[in-house]
């Protein structure tokens, strides 16, 4: 009998599941350089993982966040640069966060040439809950002119100065809820793009230290 998948089981398995693979040397990553194609193979090996001892709803980048059903989407991204994109929704997820929780796999590539053989060393698995995955700087800047009884006009000029990618009106709106709902500190660095370009230097650094930000390896 299978087991409901819980964020808590998620995160447990996340560190095991990277144990075992950081030890594993197999031919299906040898010589393959392209981070998307590594990122779908460590994300479908971590699902298939997951489903032969837990029921839950099972996405996928191409429907969705990798796990609907309790509001997480999962990347993998290389300890050089730990970055990836998701959907960009609204200008107010650079403030208010993703809208669900990110499950983050860093990994170095190592490559065996006499056994053509690729090992994938995870070396970082994090955890950032919906309520740190905003813009660090963003959110750090509007808690800094509320603290110093910033108005409106304060913080529409701060959204004119970071280039919030948002309209005339909807910015109005959206700085009368800053001041009225401040928002938490994120720990992500999210720039402006069609696809928003997320960056999990910060939240790396910050893991184990900071509420919402978990170290699980």
């Amino acid at each position: 009998m299978k087991s409901e998948l819980t964020i808590e089981t998620l995160r447990v398995e996340a560190g095991e599941f990277a144990k075992i693979e950081s030890c594993y040397a197999g031919p299906e990553v040898y010589a393959i350089t392209d981070g998307k194609a590594i990122g779908t193979y460590i994300e479908h090996k971590f699902q298939d993982y997951l489903s032969t001892k837990y029921t839950y709803e099972r996405g996928s980048s191409a429907l969705g966040i990798d796990f609907p059903g309790l509001a997480v989407d999962m990347k993998v991204t290389r300890v050089t640069q730990p970055q990836s994109s998701c959907p960009f929704r609204s200008a107010s997820q650079k403030i208010y966060g993703l809208g669900y929780a990110l499950l983050v796999f860093v990994y170095e590539k190592q490559e065996d040439s006499d056994t053509q053989t690729g090992r994938m060393n995870i070396l970082h698995t994090i955890f950032v809950e919906a309520s740190r995955t905003a813009d660090y700087q963003t959110t750090s800047g509007l808690r800094r002119i509320i603290q110093n009884q910033g108005n409106i006009d304060d913080v529409l000029a701060f959204f004119e100065e970071r280039r919030l990618p948002v309209e005339e009106i909807a910015a109005r709106q959206l700085a009368e809820e800053v001041l009225a709902n401040p928002p938490s500190i994120g720990y992500l660095t999210i720039s402006n793009a069609l696809q928003w370009r997320l960056q999990y230097t910060r939240a790396i650094d910050n893991a184990g230290d900071i509420e919402g930000v978990f170290r699980i390896r």
